[in-house]
């Protein structure tokens, strides 16, 4: 199994390609070590490598946060782990009624501003979603009031450095540009 790595724009986290699915459906975001044992054995795993901090599941891909040791002391381990696991056979998630950590809670929005809505997710699943999971992170809808919309920053975008650039140059300016109703972009 060859496991490539990619850099992000979040100096304390990696991106790392299995060369597999990782999630079928969805996302997951695992920031503590403690809600991760309950629900994904190969998220525990990671977080059992010493300055693993955080450990986020996309489609393809798996992205590490850590703190501490450089990343040329953390990724061997790491790489290991993830080879360990998926060598095994064992499930990235287990089964159960566990919820996945960091799937999106309950939306909040006027009914009168559902079209809005709808034209805001749209954007930031065709134009804005695609583009951060390229640098290892995931960024959902979570809500609009009074012209300020709210999202979610998970995976490499949270804590990152560039995520308020992000936010306010390149997504707030692109759903002011197609959403006039659009005023300011919150993060969550």
């Amino acid at each position: 199994m060859f496991i490539q790595t990619e850099a992000t724009p979040n100096p304390a986290t990696l991106k790392f390609l299995p060369g597999q699915v990782v999630m079928d459906e969805g996302t997951a975001d695992f920031r503590d070590a403690a809600g991760a044992a309950e629900v994904s054995p190969l998220a525990a795993r990671l977080f059992d490598v010493p300055g693993v901090t955080g450990v986020f599941f996309g489609y393809d891909f798996i992205t590490i946060t850590k703190d501490g040791p450089e990343w040329q002391h953390l990724k061997p381990a790491v790489l290991g782990s993830i080879m360990e696991h998926f060598m095994s056979g064992a499930p990235v998630m287990s089964g159960g009624d566990h919820p996945v950590p960091g799937s999106d809670s309950a939306e909040f929005f006027d009914e009168s501003d559902a079209e809005i809505v709808g034209t805001i997710k749209e954007l930031l699943d065709t134009r804005v979603r695609p583009a951060v999971a390229q640098d290892g992170g995931d960024i959902t809808f979570r809500g609009f009031e009074k012209g300020t919309v709210f999202l979610h920053m998970k995976g490499a975008c949270a804590g990152c450095p560039s995520s308020t650039a992000t936010l306010k140059h390149g997504i707030q300016n692109l759903l002011r540009h197609f959403i006039p109703e659009v005023e300011h972009v919150e993060q969550i």
